[in-house]
């Protein structure tokens, strides 16, 4: 494992190479943020019959999503004159510090985790549940009624969601038996835990998609509705803070929903000599573009209707999937 190199080298070697590998995973994710915004741009002007990006880059506009971040990093940072401003400033940080956080539980590989916890999957609950008050702290220090109401609409859909977002992951546990990411993996040499708790699969998924804020979720920054929400007085590199956290969480969210119903890093029958690495990426891709795909078919939920989904159709269904996963256990294995 990665840590056992860490912790093989003494003092300062030591911390170096533990930030060279943190620098080196917090440059692949803003590798990914990068081109998955060009991706969903392309995916979506393709499925509305548009080119999209074409000019940046090339033909292919490969630039584009770069020279959009430079734009917003020299335009100017405005804070609003009766604004909270220390609660202003803090807010972008505190909802974008825990999404790169729960990284460090993730094995991308057999080899490659930077942090193999016993309880891997209680930490990356924990820690994610912490962007949902810098998401609240934006809309209320803004001192603007639609900021606020934004803020409010995404704590309440982020609390919402969240609870059978994780009672969809009992039957994971059951079958693993840990908590542990790599256990919950090596758990699936034999058949991905996908087939074993499908319900639980598309549970975890649906309430995944909510917890992004992605459509057709994305009602605490309804443009129609709040004029973007909790960070409509947010500019530059302070809003491109509360975009960044929303890609990043892609990131994990894809990458966590591989791990543990799609086998992580295990190959498929009869193709195991491709790398374990290449398995991850393959399936944390279809997982990506299956929430591309949902963003460019589905309308938008009324905000009646998107509680009302959490509370009376996947909060059930996540508590049946617990005994439908039990007794799978108890009956065939």
């Amino acid at each position: 494992m990665m840590e056992d190199l860490l912790y093989a080298q003494p003092g300062w070697t030591h911390v170096a190479i533990f930030f060279a590998l943190g620098a080196a995973l917090l440059m692949t994710v803003l590798g990914f943020v990068t081109y998955a915004i060009l991706a969903e741009r392309k995916v979506l002007g393709f499925m509305q019959m548009r080119t999209g990006p074409n000019r940046v880059g090339g033909r292919f506009g490969l630039l584009q999503t770069v020279a959009d971040v430079f734009k917003l990093l020299i335009k100017e940072d405005t804070i609003p004159k009766l604004a909270d401003r220390p609660l202003f400033i803090l807010a972008p940080v505190i909802a974008f510090a825990p999404a790169f956080m729960v990284l460090a539980t993730i094995p991308f590989s057999e080899n490659m985790q930077f942090a193999d916890l016993g309880v891997g999957l209680l930490y990356y609950v924990a820690i994610s549940g912490i962007s949902t008050i810098g998401i609240l702290m934006g809309g209320w220090a803004s001192n603007n009624k639609y900021s606020l109401l934004g803020g409010m609409r995404a704590a309440a859909q982020m609390i919402s969601y969240e609870i059978p977002l994780v009672i969809s992951v009992i039957g994971v546990i059951l079958f693993a038996g840990s908590l542990n990411l790599n256990d919950i993996v090596r758990g699936q040499e034999n058949i991905a835990y996908i087939f074993l708790t499908p319900i639980g699969f598309f549970v975890f998924l649906i309430s995944s998609i909510a917890e992004l804020n992605r459509t057709p979720f994305d009602l605490p920054e309804a443009e129609s509705e709040l004029v973007a929400g909790y960070h409509v007085e947010y500019s530059g590199f302070r809003w491109a803070f509360f975009m960044l956290t929303e890609y990043v969480y892609l990131f994990a969210m894809a990458s966590l929903t591989t791990v543990l119903f799609l086998g992580g890093w295990m190959p498929l029958p009869f193709l195991g000599f491709i790398p374990g690495m290449l398995w991850f990426g393959i399936k944390f891709s279809l997982v990506v573009f299956f929430m591309i795909w949902i963003r460019g078919t589905l309308p938008r939920l009324r905000a009646d209707q998107l509680m009302g989904f959490a509370w009376k159709v996947l909060l059930p269904l996540a508590l049946l999937n617990i005994f439908v996963s039990a007794a799978v256990k108890e009956l065939f294995l």
